[in-house]
């Protein structure tokens, strides 16, 4: 199972990716593309063109993960566009949000971290 902690780098690659490559040309993509190592720990999201499904590549500690979600009606909403980058950074409760099929960006939400008061 994996485990996604709220300090954990997720990224969310902007462009969408051919679906049929696999994890070899996915971990190639973040390389060449997103200038990201995937053996770092951190998690990388990619979509297809048509929206309708995403992959998170992860590493472990031991090898490589690489999961898909495929809605089985409509597309995702949300998907940052034209920002001029091709990597978005996300925490992980947006990472949360995104798979539901949400807006991360309009989730309401409590403060990563806020001082005790004593």
């Amino acid at each position: 199972m994996i485990q996604i902690a709220a300090q954990q780098r997720i990224y969310l690659a902007v462009e969408p990716v051919d679906f049929r490559k696999g994890l070899d040309a996915l971990a190639a993509v973040c390389r060449l593309k997103l200038e990201r190592d995937p053996p770092s720990g951190a998690v990388i999201v990619f979509t297809n063109r048509s929206r309708t499904s995403i992959r998170l590549l992860c590493y472990d500690g031991q090898g490589s993960w690489l999961c898909l979600k495929r809605l089985s009606r409509g597309r995702f909403q949300w998907w940052p566009e034209g920002r001029g980058t091709a990597v978005e950074v996300l925490a992980a409760r947006q990472r949360q949000v995104l798979l539901w099929n949400g807006n991360p960006e309009q989730a309401g939400r409590a403060p990563l971290w806020r001082p005790l008061t004593g």
